[in-house]
């Protein structure tokens, strides 16, 4: 409850006690009493207004997969990063099953013409995958020099 433990709890109680003085504490908790109720009659009164305005799509969203504490960032690129990968390498795939088609068409019409299309496939730069680049980066990072550091950007 708002991050009260109990200690707190008491500790306000007896401040209340102190401030608002013994005759005039019935009446104030009365009134906290009536302020919890209105607030608690508001959120159930604005929770019906979306499930109405909503419909059946209310019930069918999955809150839990919305709760921004569920969110870890390195989990998040780490995901982004796989489907990057997956796909660089699903369009590798394709490239290499479409220049092995023309290879071997090629093959059947010419002998001689294959040797310019390996030529201009090797000539071609290599797409790396982001975790490919990470890797080679990491190899050539010189760990003796600290990574830069902007005092002012703190």
């Amino acid at each position: 409850m708002l991050g009260i433990n109990g200690t707190e709890m008491l500790i306000l109680v007896v401040v209340a006690l102190v401030v608002i003085g013994p005759k005039r504490l019935p009446e104030y908790a009365q009134k906290l009493r009536d302020l919890v109720r209105q607030m608690r009659r508001m959120a159930e009164g604005a929770k019906d207004s979306v499930r109405r305005d909503f419909g059946d799509d209310f019930n069918d969203v999955d809150w839990q997969k919305l709760d921004p504490r569920q969110y870890d960032p390195r989990r998040i690129v780490r995901e982004a990063l796989v489907e990057e990968d997956s796909a660089i390498r699903e369009s590798k795939l394709r490239e290499q099953s479409t220049a092995g088609s023309d290879k071997s068409a090629q093959a059947i019409d010419s002998e001689g013409s294959t040797d310019v299309a390996d030529s201009a496939a090797e000539s071609r730069p290599k797409t790396l995958s982001p975790i490919e680049r990470f890797q080679a980066q990491t190899v050539l990072r010189d760990r003796s020099v600290n990574a830069p550091f902007d005092t002012e950007a703190t």
